[in-house]
């Protein structure tokens, strides 16, 4: 995907990205992880989140968009940033957690399934991920990206058996229980 490798289209989506982030999940973060924990944002985009989540944990944003971590690193020349690509997660970095924020929604149902067996290899035992994604089914394409969507049902069909389910929850971000996050723990290795 280079549509965001472009400078001019990751500063127009940081721009339209602006008045949104992932506050809300902090304490869904909080019942499961302590302060001073580590997160790797996948796709952090404009890194709006890594800003707010860096007040609790050791956060490491990262993006497939040399451009937006590039932006990032200009206003924070001390960040912890990782070129990544969401699929294949390639480091050797361990984490508590994984998170991300309409992100993986970009991927095929197959990409996902291989997304989530490559974030088990980053995880800590007993780390968590909390994924959001657009409640819905079927798949559409906007400005040459393609989103798919997902339910509750299609997400857990999906679900690599080395995870448990610790809660999988509708929200409303634009519109009523458009979106829907989940969070699931490693409990084996693969």
């Amino acid at each position: 995907m280079t549509y965001y490798q472009d400078l001019k289209n990751a500063k127009e989506y940081i721009k339209r990205a602006d008045g949104y982030n992932g506050k809300i999940f902090i304490p869904n973060l909080q019942k499961y992880m302590n302060d001073g924990a580590t997160l790797l944002e996948l796709g952090m985009g404009p890194g709006t989140d890594v800003d707010l989540f860096s007040e609790f944990y050791h956060i490491t944003g990262s993006d497939y968009s040399q451009a937006f971590l590039d932006i990032y690193k200009k206003k924070n020349p001390n960040a912890k940033l990782l070129l990544l690509d969401a699929i294949t997660i390639k480091t050797i970095q361990k984490f508590d957690c994984i998170y991300s924020n309409k992100v993986l929604h970009l991927f095929s149902k197959n990409e996902l399934i291989k997304s989530l067996k490559n974030q088990l290899k980053c995880l800590n035992q007993n780390g968590i991920i909390l994924h959001t994604f657009w409640h819905g089914d079927g798949e559409m394409t906007h400005g040459g990206i393609k989103y798919m969507y997902y339910n509750e049902k299609s997400i857990i069909d999906l679900i690599p058996s080395q995870y448990e389910v610790l809660e999988i929850k509708k929200y409303d971000e634009m519109d009523k229980d458009d979106s829907f996050y989940v969070v699931l723990r490693k409990i084996n290795e693969i």
